[in-house]
């Protein structure tokens, strides 16, 4: 007689939590779905309390490289869509799978807890706190909504503001602006304030790869579709295409990258360099000390600010479940293909990977992983106990070869080509194993 199926919750309605619904109901695997938000989109609805994107955010991979394989984005004609296309186009993902009936909105999960062998999920809605018990729980809410806040050296009396809080650029009008981290939003951001702000500087501790949208009339990552080429020849290759398009960065005032490319995520933005060259953006040294409004840099310069943003980054957390839950160490969770905790205690991550052009599609793959894995747990067919064995064993190489540097924001990247072969592999093998397995006996009820 097969086992009861067993019921799990899902947190999160963002691009991976709707990914895991549709990969889950299309196994047959029960769930419930939790957003505290009032609808899907996750960051991409700039209405959720919880988004990070701005009015002028975009992807910074093309459409067709980014989407998921069974939803092209065929309302959109832009190359990188703007957030409105991409919450229009996660609510039409939503709609043609039928997910919005299988998630309870403007619900919070406040804490995760072990109830037994079964996991307790304490939540808030509109009605007030509730609690359920499911057989597992299910990580799908994201990497980047908890602003990463260094302490600064001396006090600043000026406004302070994390790029997290930021929306509109009319936030710099008239202001002397200063930047500090130089990522795709920081970048994106300070090519926003040129246009309102009085002066903008930015503050660059270390070195980045500017990568343009476009090469050659196409969109870049368009470019390396296919077939991956080795490591050291895409470094060698891809480094030359930049300097040839875009220069040397120091040119720019930018310090040299002390790494070879993709041993950190590039920033994909050359507006940057242009407004740098024309002198409306100073890219100045760390800083080592704020007096007032005023900032003392590393070269021993000194400048006067009214607005300092910090376009720090994100750490990765989820606030509500304890970090020895999930394998914590150092700054994220171990865990076997980035999703499965090594003793299988019922708790699953998804999205918690960061890869240069991986795209929707392969969060989208670990669902189907996940979702396979779930459903050989239900049929007891032997397909699950494939994914323990190799969790067993010593687990796969997912940099390819990459040496990424040692930040904390790089402790769960991958190499995509690498990470998806190994995903899919796998689960190709659950498929073998499964099509072999042979079909339950059937009970005297189930005859009858």
């Amino acid at each position: 007689m097969l086992a009861q199926p067993k019921r799990y919750a899902l947190i999160g309605a963002g691009p991976t939590g709707l990914a895991a619904a549709q990969k889950l109901l299309a196994k047959g695997v029960e769930f419930v779905g939790f957003e505290s938000s009032n609808g899907v989109g996750g960051l991409w609805d700039i209405t959720n309390p919880r988004s990070t994107v701005y009015e002028s955010a975009h992807l910074i991979s093309s459409r067709n490289t980014t989407e998921f394989a069974n939803f092209p984005m065929t309302k959109v004609r832009a190359d990188y869509p703007n957030h409105r296309e991409l919450k229009e186009y996660f609510d039409d993902f939503a709609d043609a799978f039928d997910l919005r009936e299988h998630f309870r909105f403007n619900t919070t999960v406040n804490s995760v807890e072990p109830e037994g062998d079964r996991w307790q999920v304490n939540y808030q809605d509109e009605s007030g706190e509730h609690a359920d018990t499911f057989d597992g729980v299910i990580l799908a809410s994201g990497t980047l909504a908890h602003p990463s806040i260094p302490k600064l050296k001396g006090e600043f009396d000026g406004e302070l503001l994390h790029t997290a809080d930021y929306k509109h650029p009319r936030v710099f009008e008239g202001k002397r602006v200063l930047l500090i981290g130089a990522g795709n939003s920081g970048c994106d951001i300070a090519v926003d304030a040129v246009h309102y702000a009085k002066s903008v500087d930015m503050s660059v501790r270390r070195g980045y790869y500017f990568v343009p949208k476009y090469m050659f009339g196409k969109p870049t990552d368009t470019l390396t579709q296919g077939k991956p080429l080795p490591r050291p020849i895409k470094q060698a290759v891809d480094s030359r295409l930049l300097k040839a398009f875009t220069g040397k960065p120091e040119r720019f005032g930018f310090p040299k990258p002390k790494y070879r490319i993709y041993e950190s995520h590039p920033v994909v933005n050359t507006l940057i360099l242009h407004h740098a060259g024309q002198g409306d953006v100073k890219i100045r040294p760390d800083i080592t000390r704020f007096e007032g409004h005023t900032a003392t840099f590393a070269d021993g310069s000194r400048a006067d600010y009214d607005l300092v943003m910090l376009a720090t980054g994100y750490v990765l957390d989820y606030p509500y479940i304890e970090k020895k839950h999930l394998n914590w160490i150092g700054a994220c969770p171990k865990l076997f293909l980035n999703m499965f905790t090594p003793n299988f205690n019922g708790i699953y991550v998804l999205g918690m990977i960061e890869a240069s052009g991986i795209g929707w599609e392969g969060r989208a793959e670990q669902a189907e992983l996940l979702a396979s894995y779930l459903a050989g747990v239900d049929a007891q067919d032997g397909t699950a106990e494939v994914v323990r064995d190799r969790a067993a064993a010593p687990w796969p190489d997912l940099t390819g070869g990459y040496r990424y540097l040692g930040l904390d924001r790089m402790s769960y990247y991958v190499d995509k080509h690498t990470y998806r072969t190994t995903v899919k592999a796998l689960t190709a093998e659950l498929a073998k194993k499964r099509a072999e397995a042979p079909a339950p006996a059937r009970t005297l009820v189930e005859q009858s």
